[in-house]
This record gives structure tokens, C-alpha cells and sequence, in this order.
């Protein structure tokens, strides 16, 4: 009876709706690669990010930026997003890869973060894209933490250093000079806590927070190598310099140093009382440099009242007062197995020549590509922590990036209890090298 033609409505339906579907295309669903929209001619690159629009309204707005410039100069491209939290993206990523069904660019993180996906052969090489002017415009040092032998897999977009931001108001207020050397930093800790003001607020229950301070007293004790030495495993975490900086950290606790609580404590949590002029320093990446410069949701005068310094040389140390902690952020990554892999890769390299441009005045980033900062119109602060950059003689990529997943783990639990005193820190040194050791 239902009969058109010799077709059954059935027939008819199945068929509409498979019209319907496949003009819907793939939707935010990063998981089958990119490749031709269904209905029309153009190539869609499939792009995963970790910036959504109300918790990272400026990020998502650049890359929104950017997307929007490539297609109008490249109408038969088309770019499509998924966009997930941090903790999300990084277990959705883990997924991806186990299935082959990484998105055509994504982010990732260096060092030990990057090399299981490159040892699994989930990420291209980006070394062609590196050649000419774009790999010129890199920072010295960024693009090798994204290297696995001698091969970039990632092109970093930020790069981050991690001063002391202080109070000038308390310093002030407590007669105290920036600190040249660290037995003057735990004098300036000394007398805060004998006025009743809490020197420190660090967030320890995150334990990366910790580390950078425990990372500090290593390069000033021990020179920039002995850390890095110890985790690639040509040095060790007994050596000498390592376990005096692990002493030294407990005698900043013992100094009471550090905001009460600290070990219970997010870094959201912690950065309250620095906010609140309750806490005179607080060490952090100068991805905050925002909430101290241009951020219009902070008052003004507190905003006049914030400094930062370099952290202090150890006396008889092998340390560089212009050697820093820190590293790059997140970078650009291109599935080996992307169906429309050289559209991704040119893409990427028009992603991050934009984001160098942009990223510093439209959302407080600094890049991994070099600025000119006679260029832009910033906040001093602003200009003072880049022309520090230009002029580090070496950033020490955070610990626990170096570090494989279980290594990185056990290391920030051992901070955490270096921190609350349950080990020594001999014992500190000991649990470093027999985690380190079964990897070998």
C-alpha cells in the first residue's frame, strides 16, 4: 500500500534519515579524524582543546580568533573543535590514543607527558613544519622539550617562569628589602612571622606548587644541572646538593614559613590570602601575571602594591640568579594517524605564528615565540618579567614533567611529605632514586 516507485516507506525512511545524518557531519566528536564534510568539498580538521569558554574566556576567544582567520583565508578548509576541562581532556586524550582515533591537532604537554604517546607512534613529526622563519621565532630551549631523539613532536605555545611575587606594602610596612641571598629571605621570613604576618602561601595539596620551591634551593645549591641530571639518571638524588635542598625546605617549615594548613590546601585555595594582602609572597608561574596587571576584576591599588623577584642565590651555592624554574606550557600536536595530515600541519603552523602575536595583550600568555616588547603596550610588570626572560641563562623544566606518569606521581607525594615532615630528607633522596631506579 505505502509504495512510491517500487520503494517502501521503510526503505524511504532509512534512506532520508541517513541523508540527514551524514549531512550533520561529525559534530564535536574528535574521534574518527578528520576528512571531506559530508556534502560539500571541503577538508575538515578535527581540533581538540582544553579551553572552554566560561573558565578560559580569554584563551577560547583567541583560538576562536584564529580558527575564524584560517578559514577566511583558506575557504576549503574547515576547522571543527571539541573543547573539555584539563582534567577531561587529559583522560579523553589517553582514550583517544588506545583506540587510534586521535583528533587531527590537539594539545600536549612535554617531556615525559609527550614521550609515551611518540614512543607509541600516535604523534607526527613537525619537524618540516619547524623549517624556515617559524622555527627561528622559537625560544631557545622550548621546542626541545617537545623533542624525542633529536624529533619535534609538539610546537609549544607558552612558556612560563615561576618568580616570587611579594607585597610591597607589607614589606614596607615590616622595614624589609627584596632578599639578595636566602639566608636574607629567611630573615624576611623571620621577622613576618614575629610581627604576626604569614610569609608564604603555597597550596601544597597540589603538589607541584611545593616542587618549585624544592626545584629553587636545588639549582641555587646544586647549579642547573644536578636536578635534571638526577631525574635523566647520568646523576643521582643523593647527591649532596639534592638532599640539602630537601633539608632546606623543612627548615622553612620549622620557620613556620608557610600559610597554615598549606598541605590541606588547593592552589586556588592558597593564592586567597595572597589576594587578600594576608600573605606576603607567593610563588607562582607568571601565567598569573593578569590578576597583578590587567585583570579588571582586581582592585587597582592592590594591583600597585605587587612585585616580584628572582629567587635569592644560596650562599657557597652553584646556583645563577637569572636561572629559573618553569618551562613550557601546553604545545600543538598532529596525529601520525590523521587522514588529512598536511592540512593539520599547515594549519598548526598558522595556529602558532597567530598565538605569538596575540596571546600576550589578548590574554596574558606568554608565548614560546620571541616578543618584541618595544612592540606592545603592557603593564611594567608585564615587560619586566619578558625582558627577564630574554636574558635567563637556563629554565629548569618543572620536575614532574620530566618525569614518566608514576615517577612524576611519586615525586609530588614524597613533596607533599617533605613538606608535612614524614620523611627526612634523606629519606626524600632514597624514595627519588629507587622509583627512578625500577624504570631503568
Amino acid at each position: 500500500m505505502f509504495k512510491k516507485k517500487g520503494i517502501s516507506l521503510l526503505l524511504l525512511l532509512t534512506m532520508m534519515t541517513a541523508i540527514v545524518l551524514s549531512g550533520c557531519g561529525g559534530g564535536d566528536d574528535a574521534g574518527d579524524g578528520g576528512g571531506t564534510a559530508g556534502g560539500g568539498d571541503k577538508v575538515t580538521v578535527k581540533m581538540m582543546h582544553l579551553w572552554p569558554a566560561g573558565s578560559s574566556k580569554q584563551h577560547h576567544g583567541i583560538v576562536e580568533d584564529i580558527i575564524k582567520q584560517y578559514e577566511e583565508e583558506n575557504p576549503d578548509v574547515k576547522i571543527e573543535t571539541e573543547i573539555l576541562s584539563n582534567d577531561q581532556y587529559k583522560e579523553k586524550i589517553k582514550v583517544l590514543a588506545s583506540s587510534n582515533q586521535l583528533p587531527d591537532v590537539g594539545l600536549t604537554w612535554a617531556a615525559g607527558f609527550l614521550r609515551p604517546y611518540v614512543e607509541g607512534g600516535k604523534f607526527a613529526a613537525l619537524d618540516d613544519v619547524l623549517e624556515g622563519e617559524l622555527g627561528e621565532s622559537f625560544i631557545s630551549g622550548t621546542t626541545e622539550a617537545f623533542s624525542v631523539d633529536g624529533k619535534a613532536y609538539g610546537l609549544p605555545l607558552e612558556l612560563n617562569i615561576a618568580p616570587i611575587y611579594y607585597n610591597k606594602r607589607i614589606f614596607e610596612e615590616n622595614n624589609l628589602e627584596v632578599p639578595e641571598t636566602f639566608d636574607d629571605f629567611k630573615n624576611v621570613v623571620k621577622t613576618l612571622v614575629d610581627n604576626g604576618v604569614t610569609p608564604i602561601t603555597v597550596g601544597n595539596k597540589e603538589p607541584w606548587t611545593g616542587s618549585m620551591w624544592y626545584m629553587y634551593l636545588a639549582d641555587r645549591i646544586g647549579g642547573k644541572e644536578t636536578l635534571t641530571n638526577a631525574i635523566n639518571r647520568s646523576g643521582s638524588f643523593e647527591d649532596p646538593a639534592l638532599v640539602q635542598a630537601a633539608a632546606e625546605i623543612q627548615n622553612l617549615v620549622d620557620l613556620g614559613a608557610f600559610v597554615k594548613g598549606y598541605n590541606g590546601l588547593s592552589n586556588e585555595e592558597a593564592k586567597g590570602p595572597f589576594m587578600n594582602e594576608k600573605a606576603a609572597m607567593y610563588m607562582m608561574g607568571s601565567w598569573e601575571l593578569p590578576n597583578f596587571t590587567t585583570n579588571e576584576d582586581v582592585p587597582q591599588e592592590f594591583k600597585d602594591q605587587i612585585g616580584f623577584f628572582k629567587f635569592p642565590l644560596v650562599e657557597g651555592g652553584k646556583g645563577d640568579i637569572n636561572s629559573f624554574v618553569g618551562g613550557p606550557g601546553v604545545g600543538l600536536f598532529v596525529s601520525e594517524n590523521s587522514k588529512v595530515q598536511q592540512e593539520a600541519k599547515d594549519f598548526v603552523k598558522f595556529f602558532v605564528q597567530k598565538w605569538g602575536e596575540v596571546s600576550v595583550t589578548g590574554a596574558g600568555v606568554i608565548p614560546a615565540t620571541k616578543v618584541d616588547t618595544s612592540q606592545l603596550d603592557l603593564p611594567e610588570m608585564f615587560i619586566d618579567v619578558l625582558d627577564e626572560l630574554n636574558k635567563a641563562s637556563n629554565i629548569t623544566l618543572y620536575a614532574d614533567v620530566q618525569m614518566s606518569a608514576s615517577a612524576a606521581q611519586e615525586h609530588l607525594n614524597l613533596i607533599q611529605s617533605l613538606f608535612g615532615k614524614e620523611i627526612t630528607a634523606e629519606e626524600f633522596a632514597t624514595r627519588h632514586e629507587e622509583v627512578l631506579a625500577d624504570e631503568e
